[in-house]
């Protein structure tokens, strides 16, 4: 429970700290451990760095801005996660996006690419405790509450990610634009776990969010270029709808992940 603990404050601080210029060091600080100690089990469960998570976090909210408000400027937007210069923030976005600030506001939706990791302080397995939070979008499943989910996870993830870290970032972004390209315009793409996503439609009509499901098993097998390889890349992709009579975020999550187990297991990819 000691590292859960420790886990969930150094979540809870990073977040409340991401506008912010914030070191590893004064991460720890606030968790009253080492540096080295946090950086470790970090690593350990997250499979990435605290500097790490903090700029794909902040880059993801920093997306939102500029596509949620189109007035904005770049250099503000970039003020604002603590970037002074147009070309540290454009560096720091191209890593997490592949693309420039403005490219992204052409060309891009908002999507929830790497949301908010919590710990669940619960007795029971260790690794089952990280999980994905999306409850800021639960208005919106509920307003939605009779509309359908294309749930979608990368098949032989674990691959791309031996051939390396970057391929598998590249493997994410990829199933995002395949995503971006097949949904329509009101529909909202979010990340539920490593490469397990979901296309909350704006359809109850399920010979929709089907085709939608078509479309994207129908890129499968096409390339993403990584240092100059072609790494082909295929998506497990099916339709479902959230079952119960009060929509509890808690039970829509598990939901989605069982659709997903289930999509695996059938080998869904029409």
């Amino acid at each position: 429970m000691k590292n859960l603990e420790l886990l969930a404050k150094a979540l809870e601080y990073m977040e409340e700290h991401l506008q912010e210029e914030l070191r590893t060091e004064e991460v720890a600080d606030a968790c009253f451990c080492s540096k080295s100690t946090l950086e470790k089990l970090f690593r350990y469960v997250n499979h990435l760095s605290v500097r790490e998570y903090l700029i794909r976090r902040r880059m993801t909210l920093a997306a939102r801005e500029l596509w949620e408000n189109p007035e904005e400027g770049i250099m503000d937007v970039a003020l604002e996660y603590g970037y002074n210069s147009h070309e540290a923030f454009a560096r720091a976005f191209r890593q997490i996006w592949n693309c420039k600030p403005s490219e992204f506001r052409e060309r891009h939706r908002c999507s929830e690419l790497f949301p908010r990791l919590r710990m669940c302080l619960e007795e029971g397995d260790f690794m089952s405790k990280k999980q994905v939070d999306i409850s800021e979008l639960y208005d919106l499943f509920c307003s939605r509450r009779e509309c359908y989910f294309v749930c979608c996870d990368i098949v032989h993830m674990v691959s791309i990610n031996n051939i390396a870290c970057k391929a598998g970032d590249l493997a994410i972004l990829e199933a995002f634009r395949r995503m971006e390209e097949a949904a329509g315009s009101e529909d909202v793409i979010f990340r539920i776990g490593g490469d397990e996503f979901a296309i909350l439609t704006a359809s109850q009509d399920r010979g929709y969010a089907e085709k939608v499901a078509q479309q994207i098993s129908s890129r499968n097998g096409q390339c993403f270029v990584h240092e100059g390889r072609e790494i082909p890349l295929s998506l497990y992709a099916d339709v479902t709808r959230y079952q119960g009579s009060t929509l509890r975020y808690s039970e829509l999550f598990g939901q989605l992940h069982m659709a997903i187990k289930e999509i695996k297991n059938a080998g869904v990819s029409h």
